[in-house]
């Protein structure tokens, strides 16, 4: 039988009885069920900065959350990229130059990208995170930074504990 003709049934059958048609609510609680578990999933993604146990970061006022991007973690010992050890510290600390060989080598393996809105087309590297703990002394903060800047990172982010009670 057609759909058509027991449509016609249906609602002949309807104006006979005066019922209403029972709905099968059973797929659209499918639906519902599949759109609140994709917005579950989606929404408890969340990006972390690894942070080693032995550093203390810095507290801070936090304006925008941390994204995706090159990490340099600064410990009393050693600078790493990506978790990867790259120099010491103490190295890095003697160093009488402005840009640090060893951290710009490491830092020019991450790919050159478009400048979202830049009308002169330029190409950086995108954005770095810096992870130091706060004993770390500024002269060193500020090798590695210009080292990114060198690098043609766009954006430099400085990891850091927001504090309680603070907001903007």
């Amino acid at each position: 039988m057609s759909s058509r003709r027991r449509d016609r049934r249906t609602e002949r059958a309807v104006r006979r009885k005066g019922q209403t048609v029972v709905i099968n609510i059973v797929s659209l609680i499918d639906i519902f069920a599949m759109l609140v578990f994709y917005l579950l999933v989606n929404a408890l993604v969340v990006e972390v900065i690894p942070s080693p146990r032995s550093l203390t970061l810095p507290e801070s006022v936090i304006k925008d959350q941390p994204r995706l991007s090159v990490t340099i973690v600064v410990t009393p010992d050693n600078i790493l990229v990506d978790n990867q050890p790259v120099m010491s510290t103490a190295q890095a600390l003697s160093a009488d130059v402005k840009l640090l060989a060893p951290l710009k080598s490491a830092l020019l393996l991450a790919p050159l990208m478009q400048v979202d809105g830049d009308a002169q087309n330029r190409l950086t590297r995108g954005e770095v995170n810096i992870v130091a703990d706060k004993s770390i002394p500024y002269r060193l903060l500020k090798k590695v930074m210009a080292t990114c800047t060198g690098t043609r990172f766009a954006r430099i982010s400085l990891a850091v504990v927001e504090k309680k009670g603070s907001s903007l």
